[in-house]
């Protein structure tokens, strides 16, 4: 992925949804208990946020229901600066949900309303197309790769955006489920010969390879022409893979509040950074300051944060502004 152009609009395309959240770990969703919510979410929504949180020109081609849970967020995407002149708003079908709770272990479980919402309805409007003949750079998260319609979509995302001579970023973000379906794996493999930058999170590195060590699974996917790898590790921080070589960043200690959104911001920020003419070693620390920020805020979008805020917690933590 090219650096060095700030004016280079990101945009995305994917689900967004409403998100509300057990209160207590260990809670049930077999008993009544309580909830705390709607929280505006979705992994591309977070994302993007986060582009916009930076300053940086982005969009989102999205599909809401005409209501109040697709009408927040509309709301808090716009006011947060993102383009949401892609977002097709569904008379006929409601806004995603998904209901999460946590496990004693702090691990998280879903209950997903997508498909069959207004999500599962996203198509490339005229408002949308022309959103990416503005774009500059594309990102495709795994998640959003839910129905073979919306697999369509982003294909053809892709081409208009590559033929202007656009990046693509992919967060492969998979829910182990879509694996089992032969068409959605062959999916998400299609996304990765066509991305510049790879985003996993840990074990996804592996997933998409034949590979049985990270370092295999790193030359199988240079090999497929991926420009730079980027391995998200949570609290040890991440890692940069080219041909050149790779680069480490540790990770900030923070408390943990809630996990969600954490890799979107991190993703979000590292993609920015580049374009904005960052150094990968920069690029990565602020990645990295900005999935620990995330954590330490209830709700998914609510630890999205500005430059400023990065590198306030860089400086409180490393002695220095970066």
């Amino acid at each position: 992925m090219s650096n060095g152009n700030p004016s280079k609009k990101i945009v995305t395309l994917g689900e967004i949804l409403v998100e509300i959240m057990a209160v207590e770990r260990g809670q049930s969703f077999r008993a009544p208990g309580t909830l705390i919510g709607p929280f505006p979410s979705g992994a591309p929504a977070i994302f993007i946020d986060q582009v916009a949180k930076l300053g940086h020109p982005c969009g989102i081609i999205s599909c809401v229901g005409d209501d109040d849970f697709g009408w927040m967020n509309i709301e808090r995407l716009k006011a947060d600066g993102v383009d949401v002149s892609g977002i097709r708003i569904h008379s006929e079908y409601v806004t995603g949900s998904a209901f999460v709770r946590y496990e004693a272990s702090g691990e998280r479980d879903f209950i997903f309303n997508i498909e069959h919402s207004a999500c599962g309805h996203i198509t490339l409007t005229e408002a949308a197309t022309t959103l990416l003949e503005e774009c500059g750079h594309f990102h495709i998260m795994g998640s959003s790769l839910f129905s073979f319609r919306i697999i369509d979509e982003t294909k053809k995302a892709i081409e208009i955006v590559k033929e202007r001579g656009g990046t693509v970023s992919f967060d492969p973000n998979v829910r182990k489920e879509m694996l089992k379906i032969p068409e959605m794996r062959a999916a998400l493999e299609y996304m990765l010969q066509y991305c510049d930058v790879f985003l996993p999170s840990g074990p996804e590195l592996m997933l998409l390879t034949e590979a049985k060590t990270e370092a295999e699974a790193i030359r199988e996917i240079l090999d497929l022409g991926v420009s730079g790898i980027v391995v998200k590790r949570g609290a040890e921080g991440a890692s940069y893979h080219d041909r050149d070589g790779e680069l480490r960043t540790p990770g900030f200690r923070v408390t943990e509040i809630d996990p969600t959104g954490a890799g979107d911001c991190f993703g979000a920020t590292f993609v920015t950074c580049r374009l904005q003419g960052k150094s990968v070693a920069d690029s990565l620390r602020y990645a990295a300051a900005s999935g620990a920020r995330t954590v330490c805020a209830k709700g998914p979008m609510e630890g999205a944060s500005t430059f400023a805020q990065l590198e306030e917690l860089m400086a409180a933590t490393e002695g220095e502004k970066p």
